[in-house]
Parts: C-alpha cells; sequence; structure tokens
C-alpha cells in the first residue's frame, strides 16, 4: 500500500507537475498575447532595492505600438538586436562571436535577443542561474510563436527599463524629454536605446561623452538595418496643412 502510494507521488511530481506548468505557461503567454503588461518582476524587485530611497519612484505608462515613435523601435533593433526581424528567438551569430571571444580571453559580452530580454523581464526574477536560462529559452520560444515579433517589440518597448524607475517608451519620453513617446526624435531615440544596457547610471537626458558617442553609432546603424512594415501599420496619418 506504501509502495503504491509513493508510486503515485512519484507520478505526480515527474509527469503531472511539468505538465501543469506547460499547459499553465502557455495560457498565460496567451493572454499577454492581447493584455498590456502592468506590472513585471523586475519592477517589484527595483521597488524592493530602492524601497529606503524616498525619491525613487515607479514610473509607467503603456501605450499601444501605434502610439510610439518608429525612432525607438529601430533605435533599439540597432542597439540591441540588429538581426531581430531574421532571426527565431536566438541570434545564433552573436551567440558564436560571444563564444569565439570569450576564447580569445576578451571580455564575456551579452548576446541576448530582444525576444530573450522581453521574456526574461515578463516571465522571471532577476538571478544568474542555468535553471533561468532554461527557462528564459522556454518562453523565448513561447513568445515567437505565439505573439510574433510586432507584439514582442510591443511589450518590450512597453517594460525595458530605460531610467532609474523609468519603465517604457512613454514613461522615459515624459520623465527624460517632456513629451509623449510618438514625439521621440531620431537622435532622443537613439540617447535612450545607448542607455538600455545600464538604465540606473545612464541617463539620456544627461548623456555623457562615451553616452553620446554610443548613440551616434546607434544612429548610424538604425539608417543600415531593415524597417519592418508592421511599424507602418495602423500609424495615424498626419493632416495635410492647407495655405
Amino acid at each position: 500500500m506504501k509502495r503504491k502510494s509513493f508510486n503515485k507521488v512519484l507520478k505526480f511530481i515527474f509527469i503531472y507537475t511539468p505538465l501543469s506548468f506547460i499547459l499553465l505557461s502557455i495560457f498565460w503567454i496567451l493572454i499577454l498575447k492581447w493584455v498590456p503588461v502592468y506590472l513585471t518582476p523586475l519592477m517589484v524587485t527595483r521597488s524592493v532595492q530602492y524601497m529606503d530611497n524616498k525619491e525613487f519612484k515607479t514610473v509607467k505608462r503603456w501605450r499601444s505600438i501605434e502610439k510610439i515613435s518608429d525612432n525607438l523601435a529601430m533605435a533599439v533593433m540597432a542597439s540591441e538586436d540588429t538581426r531581430f526581424l531574421d532571426h527565431s528567438g536566438f541570434d545564433w551569430t552573436e551567440i558564436d562571436n560571444a563564444v569565439e571571444d570569450s576564447k580569445r580571453g576578451k571580455r564575456l559580452r551579452g548576446a541576448s535577443t530582444i525576444s530573450q530580454q522581453t521574456a526574461k523581464n515578463v516571465f522571471l526574477f532577476p538571478s544568474r542561474s542555468w535553471v533561468r536560462k532554461g527557462l528564459e529559452a522556454y518562453f523565448t520560444i513561447g513568445i515567437e510563436l505565439i505573439w510574433g515579433k510586432k507584439r514582442i517589440m510591443e511589450v518590450y518597448l512597453n517594460i525595458a527599463e530605460m531610467g532609474m524607475g523609468i519603465y517604457g517608451a512613454e514613461a522615459a519620453a515624459q520623465e527624460l524629454f517632456g513629451k509623449s513617446a510618438d514625439k521621440l526624435s531620431t537622435r532622443e531615440s537613439a540617447l535612450i536605446a545607448a542607455a538600455l544596457p545600464n538604465p540606473l547610471k545612464r541617463r539620456a537626458d544627461k548623456p555623457s561623452a562615451y553616452h553620446n558617442s554610443r548613440a551616434s553609432a546607434i544612429q548610424r546603424m538604425m539608417r543600415l538595418i531593415p524597417k519592418p512594415e508592421w511599424l507602418n501599420e495602423d500609424k495615424p496619418k498626419k493632416k495635410k496643412v492647407v495655405k
């Protein structure tokens, strides 16, 4: 009798628990294909991390991709993931380059795509472990298959940490440049993108010499990478001024 009970427990652990996780995670991904992401584990982590800092505040405002300047989408691709439109979640070219650089003794650099960063920020708490990397890969595949590139970019532009307590394009545009996200210029977008690797120390509105130089490089790259067709979809047309 005890052996049968033990076997049932093992069956539950090794069969039903993983199956339940897969079903729940797929449902979670499906829901977020249409529902705005208002809170992420990173936002919670930062709030706890800076809970004693009276000046710290969390600023986030969801905007559809149609209400965000195309310049910012192009800037983050130029800065973070130039092959965003071509890969299926993982940029194996960049991964191979990072491995080769590591073998030559160079500093280990990241090769995470926008898809990976989105999956990590939406579904996982910040940590460094093989388990988290495995889950990140799992959710990356999930959003690539279920969301598609346009939705991944929309979520990324709304949840990415773009300054101390600043999340997403609208919050960054308002807090840093005093304008709405759809009005961001090429230069402002490049400055925001240049801050992404270290948004807690870099400010797009107060760039250092290096920050300015990096933004200029991003602007040059923006002219070289292809523009997604879906960036032009449903954009409100500007009214012609009749003189």
